[in-house]
């Protein structure tokens, strides 16, 4: 078995996590819509991830939506002691399976209950905002009112901790002028590096890449193969390991339905990246890539 621990830790405010975690987002439907083909399959991969160590999962009630908090809570309620669930609110899905936001206040109240219910808690360990912003990456905006409604609901005793997702820094500093902010959740990967200003100067708070593996087109790259066939690994384990070599506040969450496949990313916590390898793997996003 993997040894998670050997990706070192980090903090989600008064909880510590190993920085190899998983997201739930794939065991939805195509699309993040409607119920799995296969529901016991989803929930025997839960029980995998945790079994195998991983004590953080993301998720979010718009995933389905209400399907992945669901499987989670048949899988694994009651929950370990030491494992922290991250969930995000700011979207809703249209009955055509569209994206929708849902930033208003009354509509963020609703969502956070609705993950309580559906994850079978009295309060969520952590909750990011998830802005919208524009169809491939984050908007300049406030984030002032909804923000300051979650830090309302944290008060209130329903959430732990908060953080943002699809944010610039502009945001994140606005963020954080309005309640401690534990996690940065954004699109970044060995060839998407728009954050890595970002990643330097939030070093204290968690950084969280979605599509870490890049989403929906996966990574293709010559240097990764490359790489991955010297080192006897796959181009998605390198592609994970770099994350983890990039920065020490960099917290991954790679998803699958697969419980190989999630056997594969775990094993990413073990794979170690020789300087020379770094060096010609940092090409990639520079768009040098030989």
């Amino acid at each position: 078995m993997t040894d998670l621990a050997a990706a070192s830790v980090f903090s989600l405010g008064d909880r510590t996590v190993n920085r190899m975690g998983y997201g739930a987002m794939q065991l939805a439907g195509p699309g993040v819509f409607g119920p799995p083909k296969d529901p016991a399959a989803a929930i025997a991969v839960l029980r995998e991830a945790v079994a195998s160590g991983v004590n953080h999962i993301d998720t979010s009630d718009f995933y389905g939506p209400h399907v992945t908090n669901r499987l989670i809570r048949e899988a694994l309620h009651p929950y370990p002691d030491d494992l922290v669930i991250v969930t995000k609110v700011g979207a809703a899905r249209g009955e055509d399976a569209s994206w929708l936001p849902a930033m208003a206040p009354a509509e963020l109240v609703s969502a956070v209950h609705d993950n309580l219910k559906n994850l079978g808690v009295d309060v969520l360990d952590v909750v990011n905002l998830r802005l919208m912003g524009k169809i491939h990456g984050p908007a300049e905006g406030s984030l002032e009112e909804p923000f300051t409604a979650l830090a309302e609901l944290q008060r209130q005793g329903l959430i732990r901790h908060l953080g943002v997702s699809n944010v610039t820094p502009v945001q994140v500093a606005q963020a954080r002028g309005i309640a401690e902010v534990v996690c940065v959740q954004n699109l970044y990967n060995v060839a998407h590096r728009d954050d890595d200003a970002l990643i330097e100067a939030f070093a204290d708070i968690a950084y969280v890449p979605f599509f870490p593996l890049g989403g929906f087109t996966p990574l293709q790259s010559s240097t990764l193969s490359e790489v991955a066939a010297e080192r006897g690994a796959t181009p998605m384990q390198v592609a994970l390991a770099w994350l983890l070599h990039r920065a020490p506040n960099i917290v991954l969450i790679p998803g699958t339905s697969s419980i190989g496949h999630l056997r594969e990313n775990l094993a990413a916590a073990e794979l170690a990246l020789p300087d020379a390898a770094l060096a010609r793997l940092n090409a990639i996003g520079k768009g040098d890539e030989r």
